[in-house]
């Protein structure tokens, strides 16, 4: 099989992009933090090795009893710990919410910093959670790479499929999806990652992507 071109990626790409937002018009994040910055920043860290539907129901909780990011930096650990505990890694988790919206308030005036940069200095920011960050909040290029990302974009022949690299995926996707269309596309994958192709049982035979999909060949 012919290795295929930079240019001829973009434009496969670009037909897969299409086709998404026809089939996922809203683009939603899956994590349900009502536009509120501080929130999708919380709720990103929880979300490490947990799924969205938990962190949803249990920022429910930790939203209501503590409502500002001002309340959580105030909050003691030990009552942070016990609310994210479902989430998993709670500990480590719930230290690191906490540092963080301390962070917000002393370091950024309470307002979520703007550039990869800055986010990256926050306790339990990687790159993943601050291109989320960085594209649903400012609307700016980023790539999130994450697992349903990762895989089904390596599924679709962007890359090998044993790459599981997020920082090496990330700029592959990075070079290949337009700009204004990546944080939309990395909403859209998830969606498509729960519907059609799943980890154990992708259904292809009525994939809306199969005509431009390589893991066939």
């Amino acid at each position: 099989m012919a290795k295929e071109s930079k240019r001829a990626k973009r434009e496969r790409m670009a037909a897969i992009v299409a086709r998404l937002e026809e089939r996922y018009p809203a683009a939603e994040c899956a994590l349900e933090y009502g536009g509120e910055p501080w929130k999708l920043l919380v709720m990103g860290r929880l979300s490490a090795q947990c799924t969205d539907a938990r962190v949803n129901i249990v920022c429910k909780e930790l939203f209501a009893k503590f409502p500002t990011a001002d309340a959580l930096a105030d909050a003691p650990v030990e009552e942070i710990e016990k609310i994210v505990r479902p989430c998993g890694l709670y500990r480590t988790k719930a230290a690191n919410i906490k540092s963080a919206c301390i962070a917000l308030r002393e370091r950024f005036g309470g307002a979520l910093p703007d550039t990869m940069e800055e986010l990256l200095t926050l306790d339990g920011v990687g790159r993943k959670i601050a291109n989320l960050l960085l594209g649903d909040i400012y609307k700016k290029p980023a790539v999130v790479a994450d697992t349903h990302c990762i895989r089904i974009c390596g599924r679709l022949g962007f890359y090998p499929e044993s790459l599981r690299d997020p920082y090496k995926v990330e700029l592959a996707l990075g070079e290949i999806i337009e700009p204004e269309k990546q944080s939309d596309f990395c909403h859209r994958i998830v969606w498509f990652g729960r519907e059609v192709c799943s980890a154990r049982a992708p259904k292809c035979s009525e994939c809306p992507l199969r005509d431009l999909c390589k893991h066939k060949e």
